[in-house]
């Protein structure tokens, strides 16, 4: 800007040079001056839009501390870049998780003990009131976004993990996986690999008690997570309308199935399952969505040299009315479902001579979760598995039952306080019913 301005001030002498070599007119002088006139009135304002430029930048120039401030602000930022969790080959890493306290209170005992013990899911035919405090239901997880790979599909995956396995003691707390998946998402398709939920139960009731074992276990919610790989295909219906269809293998669980211990020899530990799931959603504007998913699993049992078919009908749902109101659910019907963690472990039962049969049931559960205030939400449940007692030898559950209420009520933006009151109601084949109250308070800080 300064080389302009000295230009500028050095064309009058340029100009007047030829006024100053001999031989010129007075009408030659005349136009000589009224050229110099108009450059320097230029000039002027020139001068002036330098100014005024000036000025508009220092105007605007934060003061020194503030730039300093700023500066170091952008190194912290870029510090914080690189110095959190990465992988060997660069993919930035979001550690994630719960620090999770639980009291709670039992009125008559355990289940089946182990995990169990803290979170009965079926009332015990004797059994006397436990109490204890644990962080066993503590989460940690990783999640991670990847590179774009080939047709321009973008890999993500995720893994948690937490402290629920071992004895029940706070001494012998092990470190378990939950879930974890890697997932190439497209447009409207995916494949995931990985451990999650089966395809035709993907819901959960929402409680900070039960987190080791998902809430309403052995009472509607099939939750057991297990090895699996799943296709995702995405359909627009329109601008508020969609369908998501589901379809993958499943591993089952085989061994949770209970039988005497001398066909135990005999079961295959895990077998294939094919299953389905298709999602019809549409929204009504202003956060208000509903949801309604039919879903199908095939699989087979080989117990003592023989197949038990494992078959079932699925339905789940979400609605939400009113943006403070929501309800959700699932509904089954099947046979032979144990190993898909229905927690009463009674898929077939082994007959004379070395035959089985497939145990019959159905069941479900719903919960309504009312937001009474941004800080405050309650939740009501109730769940049902019931096994046809034809099936069944004496002494097997015919029917496990659960309800219960709690609420979360936040502190801070991170932080949870729970409060939950729930009763299993188990009824035995030639011994009736039998009642489990459970109280649990439970204090959350989120990560």
């Amino acid at each position: 800007m300064r080389t302009h301005v000295m230009t500028y001030k050095l064309l009058p002498l340029v100009w007047l040079w030829p006024a100053l070599l001999p031989g010129q007119t007075n009408a030659d002088l005349k136009q000589v001056l009224e050229r110099l006139d108009r450059l320097e009135r230029q000039n002027q304002l020139l001068l002036e839009e330098v100014r005024a430029l000036r000025a508009q930048v220092g105007a605007t120039r934060a003061p020194a501390p503030a730039e300093e401030t700023l500066a170091i602000q952008a190194r912290r930022t870029e510090e914080l870049a690189q110095v959190k969790v990465e992988a060997a080959n660069r993919f930035p890493l979001r550690v994630t998780g719960m620090a999770l306290f639980n009291a709670r209170w039992n009125s008559a005992g355990a289940s089946y003990g182990g995990a169990y013990s803290e979170s009965p899911v079926t009332a015990p035919v004797s059994g006397y009131a436990t109490a204890g405090a644990t962080l066993r239901q503590s989460i940690i997880g990783l999640e991670f976004q990847g590179p774009r790979t080939v047709w321009g599909g973008k890999v993500r995956g995720s893994l948690n993990m937490d402290f629920y396995a071992g004895s029940g003691s706070s001494l012998d707390s092990v470190f378990r996986l939950r879930t974890g998946s890697l997932e190439v998402d497209w447009k409207d398709r995916s494949i995931l690999v990985g451990q999650e939920k089966p395809i035709i139960a993907p819901r959960d009731p929402s409680s900070l008690a039960q987190v080791g074992v998902s809430p309403l276990t052995g009472a509607g919610n099939l939750w057991l997570w297990q090895p699996q790989v799943r296709f995702e295909q995405r359909l627009a219906l329109g601008e508020q309308t969609g369908l998501r269809a589901q379809v993958g293998v499943y591993q089952t669980s085989e061994a949770s199935a209970a039988l005497p211990a001398s066909y135990q020899s005999s079961l295959e530990s895990a077998r294939p399952a094919l299953q389905g799931r298709f999602e019809l959603w549409h929204g009504f504007g202003g956060g208000r969505r509903i949801e309604i998913a039919p879903g199908f699993h095939t699989s087979s049992t080989h117990v003592a040299q023989t197949s038990v078919p494992s078959s079932l009908f699925s339905l789940d749902w979400f609605a939400n009315p009113w943006t403070r109101l929501e309800f959700t659910g699932a509904f089954f019907s099947g046979q032979n479902l144990a190993n898909l963690g229905t927690g009463l472990r009674q898929g077939f039962t082994i007959l004379g001579r070395g035959s089985a049969i497939p145990v019959h049931a159905r069941g479900g559960w719903a919960q309504a979760a009312l937001s009474a205030t941004p800080r405050l939400t309650f939740h009501f449940f109730t769940g049902q598995h019931d096994d046809r007692n034809a099936d069944l030898r004496p002494g097997g559950i015919a029917k496990n039952q659960a309800y219960g209420a709690n609420f979360f009520y936040r502190l801070a933006p991170n932080v949870l306080a729970g409060l939950e009151a729930s009763q299993t109601r188990t009824t035995y084949l030639g011994s009736g019913n039998r009642l489990n109250r459970h109280y649990d308070v439970a204090l959350a800080y989120l990560f």
